[in-house]
């Protein structure tokens, strides 16, 4: 038997064994690697601060989430020997394998920085992307009357990088909703020049918060939190004071990328950007937040990646060379509050574009505007999510990304 081993069984990990579970015959046998029980729908960890989603509708037991004739091996693993074509497992037991998918994800890491862990934390210091951090910071926004809520991003890269702009649109919309907007105060302090990477859309999502009363707080590297004091420090010696601090920590890639040598400073692991191949090694390739690209750490690109990815491992099964095709597309939905969302469309070489999604002309989804349509369809991605991404089947959204019914910068109207 020839033995596919793919190490990470969320998102990424688990549409791409479900799909190469009916690509490959039986000589194969498909091995998914990871410890946890559960599988949890990382786009509900931002509505459950809000008390928006039932906990319920965003855990399902990781079985029930994949095929038959799936190997699930429930152990952490502690290294990866590429040139033995070996996994070693905590408790050290060994893995052979003839290709390895590398789909383990990222992981926040509160305690890089100074005094994050210290007083105040899960007290007056939240976090939301897990899920004890956001059940604990739904308890703290719940008892939250007035004050200044600061909201933290440690560095780049993240996941789901306009989560934290969703989260203080949400929060506007939260406390105008109890009545209560007028007596707080609500800042962004983040690392980047402005409020998002691509232009177009840091122009539109800054008037927004400008909009929405949200003071922005640019090129803040945030080195040290006082908790006793409740300052947010950065490393040029400004301070934020704050009543409610929420952080999104500075994310790195799995222990064992970093204790195998895998990985770059951060343990993301260097990824051709086109062809999804470890660099470096042999019969080994990365999605998803697990690789050092430049694309969003983001669920939409662990599916165009899978879909891609999977043609390739095909290749490479039969001694061809993968291609080069995945383009870093990303496809967003933006919650702004007041039940409306923004769907951006971008990858690696074009920023966010006005216009119509999917379709030209039609739509019926719009592009870096404001809808209902558009908060209505990020909703319905829940269903979408369980029973058709997850099982790893075809989706109405090309792999690769489209400039039909986009306005490219110039034009008046969309293609």
């Amino acid at each position: 038997m020839k033995r596919l081993a793919v190490i990470g069984a969320g998102t990424g990990g688990t549409l791409l064994a479900n799909r190469m579970r009916r690509r490959l015959d039986d000589e194969w046998t498909i091995t998914l690697v990871d410890p946890e029980e559960s599988h949890v729908y990382q786009p509900g960890l931002l509505f459950l601060p809000f008390d928006r989603i039932d906990e319920r509708k965003m855990v399902r037991n990781r079985k029930r989430t994949l095929s038959d004739g799936l190997e699930w091996i429930h152990a952490p693993v502690a290294g990866v020997d590429p040139a033995g074509r070996r996994i070693t497992l905590e408790g050290g037991d060994r893995l052979t394998y003839d290709f390895l998918v590398l789909a383990s994800g990222s992981r926040i890491r509160p305690e890089l920085t100074e005094g994050l862990l210290g007083e105040g934390w899960r007290r007056t210091a939240f976090d939301f992307y897990t899920l004890g951090g956001a059940r604990a910071l739904r308890d703290a926004l719940g008892r939250f009357e007035k004050g200044r809520l600061v909201l933290n991003v440690v560095e780049m890269p993240i996941k789901c990088p306009v989560a934290p702009l969703e989260f203080l649109f949400l929060a506007d919309d939260f406390f105008k909703r109890r009545g209560i907007r007028n007596r707080v105060e609500l800042v962004y302090a983040t690392p980047l020049d402005g409020a998002f990477t691509k232009p177009l859309a840091s122009r539109l999502l800054g008037h927004l918060l400008e909009e929405k009363g949200i003071r922005l707080e640019t090129e803040f590297a945030a080195g040290e939190v006082d908790g006793a004091k409740r300052l947010l420090r950065s490393y040029d010696e400004r301070e934020i004071p704050y009543d409610l601090l929420v952080t999104v920590p500075t994310h790195s890639g799995a222990g064992f990328v970093e204790t195998s040598g895998l990985g770059n400073e951060l343990a993301f692991v260097p990824t051709d950007p086109r062809t999804l191949a470890a660099k470096g090694t042999d019969r080994v390739f990365v999605m998803g937040d697990a690789t050092d690209l430049t694309s969003s750490k983001a669920g939409s690109v662990a599916h165009f990646q899978g879909e891609l990815l999977a043609e390739n491992l095909e290749r490479a099964i039969t001694g061809d060379a993968p291609l080069p095709t995945f383009d870093g597309h990303a496809n967003c939905f933006v919650e702004t509050g007041g039940g409306k969302a923004i769907l951006i469309d971008f990858n690696y070489d074009t920023e966010p574009l006005p216009g119509r999604f999917p379709v030209a002309g039609f739509g019926p989804m719009t592009l870096l505007e404001e809808s209902r349509r558009n908060h209505w369809g990020k909703l319905a991605f829940r269903w979408i999510y369980w029973n058709l991404l997850l099982p790893g089947r075809a989706l109405p959204i090309p792999a690769r990304m489209s400039m039909s019914g986009k306005v490219a910068p110039g034009n008046s109207a969309a293609s």
